[in-house]
């Protein structure tokens, strides 16, 4: 599949309908408050823990469709009408696989977040030591959100459909973020990569919460497009968090 060009202009504010009727939310209910007691973060991850495969072709088409239409010309500015043409499907065929606008958005938002999550569990096998895998996380997820063509492109051209979905959802984005890091630490704890002592709640707190604030807000002291920088900040600062021992050295 071929990745764009990221999106540009934006369009008009967040209460106004989109141009097939729907109203475009700030994608609340694709990050944070999707439908059922799973936001699209969780689905995503677990989507990738569990291989979940799709295996309609045709909504695969239009996924595709979907995702480089809103690459090239932003979310508002997109209709159900622009990705059926551009997949070579109907309009009633690209509502029959997805409900509406916003439907579709969650999807593909959701697939890539599941695509980002399937290549750090590939990448995190890895780093050989606990204080190898602090510094990959936090590196590749900076880089690879801000790097993606669809969401590195929501943030440069629309941040105010994005930015408000990451900070204005009751904290469930960030929560479940914190959770996905949580886990990752207390399965190292539990080989003895960590100490005992070591808080691990907070420690995915704090990494979650610097991560976003780094995605949300540009630092004029640290270039998050400099990998070898950013490697350096989380070796510094983050690793000291766990009080790991000679095994993460």
């Amino acid at each position: 599949m071929a990745r764009t060009d990221s999106a540009n202009a934006s369009s008009p504010g967040l209460s106004e309908a989109g141009h097939d009727g729907h109203t475009v939310e700030p994608l609340l209910s694709a990050l944070g408050a999707a439908s059922g007691s799973e936001s699209l973060l969780e689905r995503a991850f677990t989507d990738a823990l569990e291989r979940a495969d799709d295996n309609d072709e045709v909504a695969a088409r239009i996924l595709d469709a979907a995702y480089e239409q809103f690459c090239r010309m932003g979310i508002r500015r997109s209709t159900m009408e622009d990705v059926a043409r551009r997949a070579g499907v109907s309009r009633i065929t690209a509502y029959r696989r997805f409900a509406s606008k916003d439907r579709l958005v969650e999807q593909v938002v959701r697939r890539e977040f599941r695509r980002y999550f399937d290549q750090f569990l590939l990448e995190i096998q890895q780093a050989s030591t606990v204080g190898d895998r602090v510094v990959l996380g936090f590196v590749s997820a900076l880089q690879a959100f801000r790097r993606n063509p669809l969401i590195g492109g929501l943030m440069a051209g629309e941040p105010d459909v994005l930015i408000p979905s990451m900070i204005s959802d009751g904290g469930r984005t960030l929560a479940t973020v914190q959770r996905f890091v949580a886990g990752q630490l207390r399965r190292e704890q539990r080989a003895g990569n960590i100490s005992d002592t070591a808080d691990v709640e907070v420690v995915a707190e704090l990494m979650t919460r610097l991560s976003c604030s780094f995605l949300i807000t540009p630092s004029q002291v640290v270039d998050i497009d400099d990998a070898e920088q950013l490697r350096a900040v989380a070796r510094r600062f983050l690793v000291p968090m766990l009080e790991y021992g000679s095994q993460a050295e």
